[in-house]
């Protein structure tokens, strides 16, 4: 009986996401692919240390234990440009560090995006801008994995995930009204459409699999009150009143939920962020990143208009 993926969340990882391959990807640079598959092989045995996705992707395949252990709710694949020998090196720092992966791609340098939809993967995370452009382009969720001194606490198991709205969650039409119309000509035209919900954006799918997630957690709830969660969900977004109705209209529309919501309206968002402390934040925007990223863990979404490259 095949193993299916279409129910489970499913994360495609490259490895430059999960560890800290600062030190080999220099080595591949200077002295190209021969002296890199030499000095993999040669660490072999050194385990890699935590890159900036490695908090995020450890406490969400810690959400499995609200499943049998036999139907996981949450898998993580790796899709790495590593041939499969230097690729045992990362396999083995996962093992190491003891990540329920088991599943892997080797292309030897050829691009993962390939891939996404035979693997059910609802959102591809890779330090590589060029691997996770290609993935957008050509209709995938993906994010660029930005450098970050984010380190993480390890005193429990919560796991909270931030998303900007518009052109992360949303689609990007409302951002074209704005970049059109400006600020005035934005609010008047999102409180004239407050009870219609926006279209998904490249992350919607991703939440909706977290919903189901969240609506687990719900019943334990009611049947333990002692439980405690693990998910947090929380939306930080530029856009605030009237505005604001039109996000809890779409939410409301697609029947998911989130447990925050900050409507800022400007107030840079690292403010914010640097206190909720997620252990991933989604933006579509380099301007709200590059502030944010220096102290959390930060994706850019390259979707929509904004990130078009002339």
């Amino acid at each position: 009986m095949s193993y299916e993926l279409d129910t489970r969340l499913v994360i495609g990882l490259a490895s430059s996401a999960l560890f800290d391959l600062g030190e080999a990807d220099q080595v591949f640079r200077r002295e190209g692919e021969a002296a890199y598959r030499a000095y993999q092989l040669e660490n072999r045995t050194q385990t890699l240390a935590p890159g900036v996705a490695f908090p995020f992707i450890k406490r969400l395949l810690s959400l499995n234990d609200l499943s049998p252990k036999d139907d996981p709710l949450v898998e993580v694949i790796l899709l790495s440009k590593n041939d499969p020998d230097t690729g045992l090196r990362v396999m083995d720092s996962i093992k190491s560090h003891g990540l329920g992966i088991s599943r892997a791609v080797f292309l030897q340098g050829r691009s993962p995006h390939r891939f996404i939809d035979a693997l059910s993967i609802s959102l591809f995370l890779s330090a590589n801008e060029i691997d996770v452009r290609d993935a957008n382009a050509a209709g995938h969720a993906a994010g660029q994995v930005l450098d970050s001194s984010f380190v993480d606490e390890d005193g429990d198991d919560e796991l909270r995930i931030a998303f900007d709205f518009d052109g992360v969650l949303a689609d990007d039409q409302s951002e074209a009204v704005f970049q059109a119309s400006g600020l005035v000509g934005f609010h008047e035209h999102e409180q004239r459409n407050a009870g219609i919900p926006l279209s998904p954006g490249p992350l919607a799918p991703f939440l909706h699999k977290l919903r189901k997630i969240q609506a687990l957690e719900e019943q334990k709830v009611m049947d333990d009150r002692s439980y405690v969660r693990k998910l947090r969900v929380a939306i930080v977004t530029a856009r605030n009143a009237p505005a604001h109705e039109r996000v809890i209209t779409t939410m409301r529309n697609w029947d998911v939920v989130v447990n925050e919501a900050f409507f800022l309206g400007g107030v840079e968002k690292r403010r914010v962020l640097e206190i909720l402390r997620p252990h991933i934040f989604f933006d579509d925007q380099q301007s709200h990143l590059t502030p944010a990223a220096a102290a959390l863990p930060c994706v850019h979404i390259p979707f929509g208009s904004l990130n078009r490259k002339t």
